[in-house]
């Protein structure tokens, strides 16, 4: 399986601005060199995070991956487990740990404070372009030589296409993968002079589209059998658990284990169907439109638990994490990441709009009213013209509407000779401010939470 997407570069002047993701294959010996790789990779990018949160609070002093790379020279000399790790991977953890803090400098990213890695995330190293060599076997198969292990295969489902300048090894389910960052020196094409529409995405239709009279319905992830399954080892691994805690002081056994393995497995390959459909989605607006309006939601927000607190319990907790479950199923966040980048590859533009309204507003009349759409069914009935129709379908026209309204505006205003933002407002100044400009040193961990009084 490849996937593409836009990725920083592992050396200068050499931008990587797509990925390319493969499964790969290592032999027996060279998974169990890398699964301890990326448990030394974690532990370096801790210990390198602690030093540079230690120097500040107590130094007041920034560190970066220069200072920090000689220390790590010095760590390589005196430590074994260090030391099997190769150098480069090792210089690629402090220059995104470096990348990291910059994010989180910038005022434009959403980027927050780094954060210490858990033992039970995904294991992952990162090499150079210059550290890593890839061959082709045939049509289907190819290889790739990492340092210390050799040629290993993967499945290559698609051509690399350009320069290697990094590549990034994850395991995760027990699989392995390795994504590389390709500067293919791809240019945003012509605008392809097709119409735009309008998509709502949503949960019982996983996108309507303005310009089509039927949903596009994505296939269930997992099918009936592998539900039940699922909901087997869930029990399975809840009976074991308290086993564990009562019996032998919360230790896992091999076959809790066992068990966390194979419903890992099967989120996996519930992962990889739903990324899959995303995929051919979004491409396919982008590909055949002209510009692409979607809802700008809050995916945060949108599936914020309704638990509440001790004092004041929430209501139908067991239905909204339910509906939180199918909203994140759809990947809201995704198809938008992704649309942001496959547009301008296809001469179309994406163009979220504010969101509230948009399934109760007529497109014939353009009168917005709660009472068009009672209750949250499927039915629109506008009360002022009488239109009828799907309420999905009447959100998309709308969506549409308002993206073409915010092309226009933004067209003007360019032809004025201001220079506009993302969201169609004007840039401010620069010796202006921009707003939500922390105060506080970048390194710093923050201001401590004040008392209850």
């Amino acid at each position: 399986m490849a996937r593409t997407g836009h990725k920083k570069a592992g050396r200068k002047n050499e931008p990587a601005n797509e990925g390319r993701k493969y499964r790969l294959y290592p032999t027996d010996e060279a998974d169990v060199v890398m699964t301890g790789w990326g448990h030394t990779r974690r532990a370096v990018r801790n210990l390198a995070l602690e030093q540079r949160q230690h120097a500040w609070c107590y130094g007041r002093k920034t560190l970066r991956a220069d200072a920090q790379s000689r220390e790590l020279t010095k760590a390589r000399a005196e430590i074994d487990w260090i030391r099997d790790l190769p150098a480069q991977a090792g210089q690629q953890v402090l220059r995104q740990i470096d990348a990291a803090y910059d994010n989180w400098w910038n005022p434009a990213h959403l980027a927050g404070a780094p954060r210490f890695e858990k033992r039970s995330g995904t294991l992952r190293f990162s090499l150079p372009g210059q550290a890593v060599a890839v061959r082709r076997l045939n049509r289907k198969w190819g290889e790739v030589r990492l340092p210390k292990l050799g040629w290993q295969r993967f499945r290559m489902s698609r051509p690399i296409g350009g320069t290697i300048c990094n590549a990034t090894f994850t395991k995760k389910a027990g699989t392995w993968h390795v994504s590389f960052g390709v500067a293919t020196k791809r240019e945003a094409a012509l605008p392809n002079g097709r119409p735009g529409c309008g998509v709502d995405f949503g949960v019982a239709c996983s996108a309507y589209l303005s310009d089509e009279d039927a949903p596009r319905l994505m296939p269930p992830s997992l099918t009936k059998g592998e539900n039940q399954r699922l909901l087997g080892l869930e029990r399975r691994k809840a009976r074991q658990i308290a086993y564990a805690k009562k019996h032998h002081h919360g230790r896992c056994s091999k076959r809790l284990r066992r068990t966390v393995a194979q419903i890992a497995k099967l989120k996996a390959r519930q992962a990889r169907r739903r990324l899959d459909f995303t995929h051919k989605l979004t491409t396919d607006l982008a590909k055949n439109h002209g510009y692409v309006g979607t809802e700008d939601l809050q995916v945060k927000n949108l599936t914020a638990s309704a638990r509440g607190t001790v004092e004041d319990p929430g209501k139908h907790v067991a239905a909204k994490a339910g509906l939180n479950r199918s909203v994140l199923d759809h990947t809201p966040g995704e198809r938008r990441r992704e649309l942001d980048y496959k547009c301008p590859w296809y001469g179309s533009w994406h163009e979220p709009v504010p969101a509230p309204g948009t399934s109760q507003t007529c497109p014939t009349c353009h009168m917005r009213d709660p009472k068009s759409r009672p209750g949250c069914g499927r039915a629109f009935a506008c009360v002022h013209c009488g239109y009828q129709a799907h309420a999905d379908k009447v959100a998309s026209q709308e969506i549409e509407r308002r993206a073409e309204a915010r092309i226009v505006v933004r067209a003007l205003v360019i032809a004025g000779g201001h220079p506009v933002n993302s969201t169609g407002r004007r840039k401010p100044s620069p010796g202006r401010k921009a707003r939500g400009t922390s105060v506080n040193h970048p390194q710093d961990p923050g201001p401590a939470v004040p008392d209850a009084a």
